[in-house]
This record gives structure tokens, sequence and C-alpha cells, in this order.
């Protein structure tokens, strides 16, 4: 693991900095090109596959991007997966467009990675434009377009049978929210639903215990701060965060009211973004190789461009539990 002076290091800024930027300190007043610097050098120091420089490919590939710079530091998910993708276009020497929705051309690509949430109109459009799709992080296969996604049902089993083999009996949820571009339409947390479907037929679900919050650590902190304030004395064992960033403000809030993690209220997160390891105590969490899920996007829109299939095709990737010291 990276420490904070080999972070510091390499993104030319104070150890202090560091620390106060990976712990999403609200006090610290730096740009957000430090805060960039910052977060990309850990989650580089944190990927230990090394590649060689092969460039064989040649071509042209745009990334539409659904989160702007600001909205990628709020939660580094999406940012780790750009990473991935960079790197492993520039392995290949490709030639990386990126470009937001609102900004979209019909400037020549060889094929279109667009990695986050979208609406049919907007995957329409997107096919439109160049029949050479991948959807990153988003199911479109029901659209017929082509999808690389998480399974958010082998990642809930894997939590819920964590909790409830560690004898947690009351397990709440800090689910996700967050809306489409332009529409304004609200997506589902699948987390939410397999939780809600496991757990009830366990006979555990307490519909009390299920909050819902956007994906920023300032939203997941509020929330629980709300809760705890409302339950002062009847409280879950274990809470399950639908992002590190809802993880790391719940468990932020969890000790400003004299509650300790774990002994009182264990936490997991979801993704191991970089700055799972250096919270205190570093959060258990569910693993997704983000950088490896950027690489395999490159690989398969390149496999889509070259290989013209019949039919849409939906790659599902696994994840992993990561059993660290927010949890008992």
């Amino acid at each position: 693991m990276a420490t904070i002076k080999d972070i510091a290091k390499l993104a030319g800024v104070s150890p202090a900095t560091v620390s106060r930027v990976l712990n999403y300190d609200p006090d610290l007043s730096v740009g957000i090109e430090t805060k960039q610097k910052v977060f990309e050098a850990a989650e580089e120091l944190n990927y230990t596959k090394h590649k060689k420089n092969t460039k064989t490919a040649k071509g042209k590939i745009m990334l539409v991007q659904w989160y702007d710079e600001v909205e990628e530091l709020e939660d580094i998910y999406y940012l780790s997966i750009r990473l991935g993708i960079e790197k492993k276009a520039e392995e290949l020497g490709l030639e990386l467009i990126k470009r937001s929705l609102e900004e979209l051309d019909h400037e020549q690509v060889d094929g279109i990675l667009a990695l986050g949430k979208f609406t049919k109109e907007q995957a329409d459009s997107l096919v439109e434009m160049n029949a050479n799709l991948l959807f990153v992080d988003f199911d479109a296969l029901d659209l017929g377009y082509n999808s690389l996604v998480i399974d958010f049902y082998q990642s809930m089993s894997s939590v819920l049978n964590y909790l409830i083999q560690h004898d947690h009996q009351e397990i709440g949820i800090i689910a996700g929210e967050e809306y489409t571009r332009g529409s304004h339409e609200l997506l589902e947390d699948k987390r939410l639903l397999i939780f809600k479907e496991m757990l009830a037929q366990k006979k555990l679900l307490n519909e009390a215990y299920i909050l819902k919050s956007p994906f920023t650590v300032s939203s997941g902190y509020e929330l629980m701060k709300q809760f705890l304030s409302q339950h002062p004395n009847d409280f879950p064992s274990a809470f399950f965060a639908s992002s590190d960033a809802l993880a790391v403000g719940a468990l932020k809030a969890i000790q400003e009211v004299g509650l300790r993690v774990p002994e009182d209220i264990s936490v997991i997160g979801f993704n191991d973004i970089s700055v799972a390891k250096y919270v205190s105590p570093p959060l258990t969490t569910i693993k997704i190789h983000t950088e490896w899920m950027g690489e395999l996007a490159v690989e398969t829109i390149l496999s889509i461009i070259h290989e013209q299939a019949p039919v849409a095709r939906k790659i599902t990737i696994a994840t992993e539990l990561i059993e660290r010291a927010s949890t008992r």
C-alpha cells in the first residue's frame, strides 16, 4: 500500500494536504486541480499492474463521460475507471477523445465508450453517432446495446452473508440517489433492491434502517448525523453504504456523536477507491477492479470495432469483499 508521503511526492504537494484531501476535510481550501492530482496519484500508486507499452493498435476512440471534473472528485469511482481507459488507450497507441454529453459533436471516430448512466434517448443518440458503442457501468442490453457492468447480486450476497455470518441481525443501508442528465430521471440503486429482497427472505429487513442519499461524502455524513440524532439508542449494528464516499461520510458522523466503529456500528462501503485505505479505521468494502474495468472497456470496444457481432453483448464482472478494520 502506498504511503501518504508516496502520494505527496507524486502529486507535488505536502503530506498534510494529501491526508486532508483523502479524508475529505471540509475545511481544506485547495483547488480542483490539486485535489485531482492527489486522487489520481493515490489511484496510480495503489494500482500495481505494470504493462509494457506495446502500441500495437491504431485508431481513434471517443470517451463520453457522464460526470464532470468536480463530480468526479465527489466520488472517485468514475475517475478510477477513466484512468484505466486512458492508460490502456495510451498503451495501445489509440487516440482518445474525451467529451461530455453537453459537448458531443459528430467527429469521426472508430468507436465510442459511454461511461456512466444514460437515458434511452441519450443511448439512441449515441448509437446514431457510431454503431460501435459500449456502455460502461450502465446496463443497456434491454435497449439492444453493448454493456460492461458489475455483478450487483454477487456483490450484495457477499456483503450480507459476511455480516450475517458475523452475527449481525440488524443491518442498515445508505442507498445512493442519482439522476440522469437533462431529463433528471431518478435512477434506481440496484444494491438497494437486492438488499431488500435478500433481507426480506431472511426476515431481517427493517424499513426504518433504509436511508437514501446522493453519492457524496457530505451527503452520507449529513444523513447519518440526522439518523443518529433521531435514533440515539435504536440503530443497527452494521450499515452498508452503496459507495465508499457515502461510507466515509457515515463513518465520520458515527464517530462525531461518540459512537465507535466497529465496536458500536460496523460500516461496509462499495468500490474500494484508494481513499478507503486511508480513513480511520480503514474501510471494509466491496472491491471493484475499476482500472482493470477501464482497460477491459478499451479491449472490448476494439473487439466490437473489428468483429461485427449479430447481437449485443453484456459483460458482467465480479467483485470481492476486502475486510479491513471498520467491521467486527
